[in-house]
This record gives C-alpha cells, structure tokens and sequence, in this order.
C-alpha cells in the first residue's frame, strides 16, 4: 500500500486499506495520487471561492480578468482569444465579458479596421480591482502552500507539471487504440 513519510494515515490511505483488505489483487495504488489530488483540489477550490467572494466574484470572472491584465497595455483581447485562455466556448465567455461589463471592470470595442473582430478590454476601474483580487488571491495561494518548504513547492510543482504531462499521453495512447 502506498503510504505516506512522517505523517499520520488520512482518507486516502484507509480507502487504500479497505481496497487492499477486500479486492487484494486489485491494483488501486493510482488512488495514492488521484485521491489526494482530488481533495486538495476541492479544498483550493473552496479557498478560491470564498476569496473571490469577498470581492463579489467568480473564479471564472476572475480568470477572465486576470487574462486581460496579463496581456499587458492596453488589456484586451478577443474573446476567441480569452475562450482560448480560459478553456470555454465564446459563448460562455460572452456571458462572463456581460456580467463584467455591468460591474463597469471591462468594455467591448470593435475593430477598427475588421468590424467582426470585437475585443475585451479593461477599464481603468477593472485594472485595479484585478490587481486587488490578484493580491488578494496571491496571499491566499501562499497561505495555502505555507506548510511545504521552498524546495518542496518546486518539487511539487515539477511533479504535477510531469503528471500532467503524463495524463496526455495517456489520453494520447487511448484515442490512437480507438
């Protein structure tokens, strides 16, 4: 069974247990690392969702502005180009881009040149509340990682980055057996 150092049992390793006691040819090991990842997930979501709702946001509203805000002056992009950031459809983006023209954070332009293009742009109002709610969300992401050294951080970091790296080539081989 995959336990962990230094530590005492958790969820995952009683779930690891009980497979182990039932189903002992049952090779449930992966459990060790997608367990704990799906609860530390939920956990940060939760820490996401209670910051952002401090400022009456959404993470996915956030994410959109943090888009913005990240693509330098003058803060905007399209909303193909923010479907592409945050992973939805322009559909879902226009819905997102109307609520956060009515907190007056962002406006929609048309291009100039080419009147199909339409881009999203922060107003003077959306930068400061976005590098508000990044500061906010910065602190908030160092609380939540206080518990692991500098050293650990990186390691974890670099792990997760080689799991993910794993996790699409294994979607690769399955859609190739199909």
């Amino acid at each position: 069974m995959a336990r962990r150092s230094r530590s005492r049992p958790d969820a995952v390793d009683y779930m690891l247990a009980e497979w182990e006691r039932e189903c002992p040819d049952l090779d449930a090991s992966g459990m060790a690392v997608f367990g704990r990842l799906h609860r530390a997930y939920q956990r940060y979501q939760d820490q996401l969702t209670r910051v952002f709702g401090e400022f009456d946001q959404t993470i996915n509203g956030f994410g959109i502005l943090a888009s913005l805000r990240r693509a330098g002056p003058p803060y905007r992009r399209t909303a193909g180009e923010l479907a592409d950031a945050a992973l939805v459809t322009t559909g879902g983006i226009s819905q997102r881009v109307d609520k956060l023209e009515q907190a007056g954070l962002v406006v929609r332009e048309r291009d100039a040149e080419d009147r199909r293009v339409v881009y999203v742009q922060l107003t003077e109002q959306g930068v400061k509340f976005v590098e508000d709610v990044g500061a906010a969300h910065f602190d908030n992401e160092k609380r939540m990682l206080s518990g692991l050294t500098a050293t650990e951080r990186d390691r974890l970091a670099d792990l997760l980055s080689r799991l993910e790296n794993s996790l699409d080539h294994a979607a690769a081989q399955h859609r190739a057996e199909q």
